[in-house]
């Protein structure tokens, strides 16, 4: 079923006064963003509450630390995307590098219940603004992790590449198999770095 029979199948099936995506939206990174998170949730459910805190390499990094960055991207996108709804200053996607390291370690000692609200409510805070946002806001530009301003779009993409690469980082049955052929297209830096997983 391509992307565009599952809409209609969605639609037929919700009815109305259900509310979807803009006609603007980048339809194929979001659902690469979506199927991505539903990707890194499966993979997260198998981690028992204590293995979250064991090192997942000489770091010292934890699956928690993992939560938190994905969690807190999420948190970052949703901002923007608040902002440009609002037609407010869009603000950067983290206040600074140092502030949000400072974050991630601290919200790694958050008690397992926490950390798996947090995943859960970034998630489906980001899900509902990228659904509300108009065609206009996408094309409004937002400063994404390097700083660039592009538009609002490339937020998906974005967040598409960080939590597929996410859901290995935990280390416990990602495969590579998985990855859809389309994230490929998506120049996905962060597959270099990530468990050296091939872009």
């Amino acid at each position: 079923m391509s992307l565009d029979e599952a809409r209609r199948a969605l639609v037929a099936r919700q009815g109305p006064g259900a509310r979807y995506d803009a006609a603007d939206a980048p339809a194929e990174m979001l659902h690469l963003a979506r199927t991505g998170t539903a990707y890194f949730a499966r993979f997260l459910n198998r981690l028992a509450d204590r293995e979250l805190y064991a090192a997942l390499r000489p770091s010292g990094e934890t699956a928690a630390h993992v939560i938190c960055a994905v969690s807190y991207q999420a948190r970052g996108i949703a901002r923007q995307g608040e902002a440009i709804a609002a037609g407010n200053t869009v603000p950067p996607l983290y206040d600074n590098e140092d502030d949000t390291r400072v974050k991630i370690e601290l919200g790694a000692t958050l008690p397992a219940r926490a950390l798996r609200h947090l995943f859960d409510h970034t998630a489906v805070h980001l899900n509902v603004v990228w659904r509300d946002l108009t065609g206009d806001g996408w094309r409004t530009e937002a400063p994404g992790e390097d700083g660039v301003w592009r538009p609002f779009s490339d937020s998906a993409r974005m967040r598409a590449c960080f939590i597929w690469a996410a859901a290995f980082d935990l280390n416990n049955g990602a495969r590579k198999r998985d990855i859809p052929a389309a994230l490929a297209a998506a120049k996905c830096s962060e597959f270099a770095v990530s468990n050296g997983i091939p872009t």
